[in-house]
């Protein structure tokens, strides 16, 4: 394991016009480490997460991403080539396979030969436990396959930090604990990952460490079992209530 951390957050503050979307954030991540990051809507999760890898851009602070300084267009290019990505949105082109979709990336971007790439792909199909449907479009899978595809294409780069922004929220209830499941498995092989999530089980089964946003902040950081034993704070203490009702 690399020495240093992984992701090196500091004083980190975005705006939207007049809307203060992060204040101050100071978070460093450790190699191998896994955060859940929680917290209300609109607390600032999801835009954290994309400023790791420049899909938003931040307008004071430093971000470092293993030993890269977030500094011009070639530092955002170094850092997206290590960090992978899924969304709320699978984002797979419907007019290719899924063995087409995951194929893409390594080919154009990494210059894999088409055979290589073909091989990678298909051991990560194996890997999120479809290998049977590389051949079909993504309309022909349900959602909770296409995320696992989703998440099979990101790791066919290869990428040594993984970001997950609230994968299940699109998913039908019986389809999250396949994803999770997926996810699961990746933090158990040491993938450095930051996973914006509201699935507290998940949480409690995976994370080495929860962060708790509200208004843009980091109100509360801790082990899972501080963080659902002991809260320190009421904010914490009222989500967390909210949350566990459902």
């Amino acid at each position: 394991m690399p020495h240093g951390n992984a992701i090196e957050i500091s004083g980190l503050n975005k705006w939207y016009d007049d809307y203060h979307a992060l204040k101050d954030i100071e978070l460093n991540v450790k190699h191998g480490e896994r955060i859940v990051v929680c917290g209300p809507s609109g607390s600032g999760k999801s835009t954290l997460i994309r400023c790791v890898n420049s899909l938003e851009s931040h307008d004071s602070g430093s971000i470092t991403v293993d030993g890269i300084l977030m500094k011009d267009e070639a530092s955002i290019n170094s850092i997206r080539a290590e960090v992978g990505m899924v969304f709320q949105q699978f984002n797979l082109f419907p007019h290719l396979t899924i063995l087409q979709n995951l194929t893409l990336g390594p080919m154009k971007a990494r210059g894999m030969s088409r055979k290589d790439a073909e091989k990678r792909a298909m051991s990560l199909l194996e890997r999120v436990r479809i290998p049977d449907q590389a051949h079909k479009k993504p309309s022909g899978l349900s959602g909770g396959q296409q995320q696992r595809v989703a998440i099979a294409r990101s790791l066919c780069m290869e990428p040594k930090i993984m970001l997950f922004d609230e994968p299940t929220s699109a998913l039908d209830p019986e389809m999250i604990s396949e994803v999770l499941d997926v996810i699961v498995d990746l933090a158990e092989d040491g993938m450095t990952m930051i996973v914006v999530t509201h699935e507290m089980g998940f949480a409690r089964r995976a994370a080495d460490r929860m962060i708790f946003m509200d208004h843009g902040e980091i109100i509360e950081t801790g082990t899972p079992e501080q963080f659902f034993e002991a809260p320190k704070t009421e904010r914490c203490k009222q989500f967390l209530a909210q949350i566990l009702q459902h």
